[in-house]
């Protein structure tokens, strides 16, 4: 399922300190592995790639950058001590492998068909451009959810329930909560007509229900498990009283989770003196409708975490005809997916999404196992250095956006993060637009972004961000066609 679509984290604060010309001493920077990568990078995709062990033609759809080709077998999810590996087993836990199989090392490399046709996206919905999604060939794709696994999982119906968890990949904007990679976990359980006693799957739901474990937390759930309108039946092939029954079963598994993850983080948390609330304070959560392409009815699952709401997960009653096109049509229940990397940044008090991309010491070795959720501690803090940029976009022009020359028409704002983040990587905290006007007579569109330079590692001199900057105008003017002003 498509978890940033059920939560996106909230635009984070940037620090107000500005670089405004002042030099600092630093030492000489040394090209990391990724600004090399960047550096060959200017000129024509190769004709063939190499992901995964296997090689694929590339084309005119080919937009993967080097910046994001090494970050392929990295696989945090399954890095020991890694808290976005941490936050994985702490969900799994909650479903025993004796009912759910785990699929946790999938290939993120997909065709189009299972990414989007398998889960009946149109042929023109936006996920499906250039701008939102890497393309390696016109048929091949880095998944973008983990969805993409969802119908050959059904079809092979190894088990009544199963857990996905990856590594995703998206164009998308360069702040302090998204990277172009990224993890997801979603999970289903269904039940089939065929296997329960006189094809009573209500009656055979709650009685699965009844074998699960209780808990005494606060829920605030005040609507009815079906609306005509806000959360509709699938009337055409679920009765109300098998929705009520997978309903509760679905609410109940995952407000489990948020007992085992949020429990166990204000134990530890408390016991380091860094929550500001009494650890004997209620855990609260509350479920809100919700609409998801994918399920029906569907909900949002909401945790009062220090002293505000948080969106956590979406899930709901999956859509009978994806079930019915992989081939189980007497099959039904329900799915979830959640945002990993989110989850793990409010557990360990990460603020700052690039931090779980860090191969540094200070950072890894704060982080142990499942039974030990402690804050991160900053280990540097260096000033930022903001630098503008602004340009003119063309008048017209007959191609599409995807990194390609960029009008008015076309122009997709994907297309600066990209070329910024293939520059800059993990050096840009964050680029923002600052300003936009359309020229009176002209009729020309100027855009201003403002780009904050920022490392964990070092203080970046003014010299040292000028150079960058100098790269990201040559790259926005050549890629994309710009006017710089």
């Amino acid at each position: 399922m498509k978890s940033t679509a059920w939560s996106r984290a909230s635009r984070l604060a940037k620090s107000s300190w500005i670089a405004s010309g002042a030099r600092r001493s630093c030492p000489q920077r040394q090209p990391s592995p990724s600004r090399l990568l960047r550096c060959q990078s200017t000129g024509k995709p190769p004709t063939n790639l190499q992901l995964e062990g296997k090689t694929f033609r590339t084309d005119s759809w080919t937009n993967v950058p080097n910046s994001v080709l090494p970050l392929l077998p990295r696989r945090l999810h399954l890095q020991p001590s890694h808290p976005i590996s941490l936050t994985r087993e702490l969900v799994e836990s909650r479903f025993p492998s004796s009912t759910y199989t785990r699929y946790n090392n999938l290939s993120p490399v997909v065709t189009v068909a299972q990414n989007f046709d398998s889960l009946g996206f149109p042929s023109d919905h936006p996920g499906r451009n250039r701008s939102d999604t890497y393309y390696i060939n016109k048929d091949t794709v880095l998944r973008t959810h983990t969805s993409a696994h969802e119908a050959d999982i059904f079809r092979q119906n190894a088990s009544p329930g199963y857990t996905i968890s990856a590594d995703v990949y998206r164009r998308d904007a360069i702040d302090r909560s998204h990277y172009p990679v990224f993890h997801q976990m979603e999970g289903a359980r269904m039940w089939d007509r065929r296997q329960v006693w006189g094809r009573d799957i209500a009656k055979a739901v709650w009685k699965d229900l009844e074998r699960m474990p209780k808990h005494n937390i606060e829920v605030d759930d005040p609507n009815p498990t079906v609306h005509p309108k806000r959360n509709p039946l699938q009337a055409d092939h679920h009765s109300l009283e098998e929705v009520e029954a997978i309903a509760a079963h679905l609410k109940r598994s995952l407000e489990g989770v948020v007992v085992e993850l949020f429990s166990k983080a204000r134990r530890n948390i408390a016991a380091a003196n860094a929550l500001g609330s009494s650890p004997e304070e209620p855990l609260k959560i509350r479920w809100v409708e919700a609409y998801f392409p994918f399920t029906s009815p569907s909900w949002e699952l909401e945790v009062f975490w220090q002293g505000d709401w948080l969106e956590l997960l979406g899930c709901g009653v999956t859509k009978q005809h994806l079930l019915i096109n992989a081939g189980v049509p007497d099959q039904l229940g329900w799915a979830f997916g959640v945002g990993l990397d989110r989850v793990a940044m409010l557990l360990f008090s990460i603020p700052d999404i690039r931090l779980l991309w860090s191969q540094d010491e200070r950072f890894s070795s704060q982080f142990s196992t499942i039974d030990k959720i402690t804050p991160f501690k900053a280990f540097s803090k260096h000033p930022a250095c903001y630098k503008d940029v602004a340009f003119w976009l063309r008048s017209s022009s007959s191609s599409a956006g995807g990194g390609l020359k960029s009008s008015a028409q076309n122009f997709h704002e994907n297309d600066v993060m990209e070329i910024v983040r293939e520059i800059g990587g993990d050096l840009v905290e964050g680029v923002t637009l600052v300003d936009e006007f359309q020229h009176p007579v002209s009729r020309r569109k100027s855009m201003c972004y403002r780009i904050n330079y920022q490392s964990f590692e070092k203080t970046l001199s003014n010299q040292e961000a000028n150079e960058l900057h100098e790269e990201v105008k040559a790259g926005l003017s050549k890629k994309l066609g710009v006017e710089l002003r």
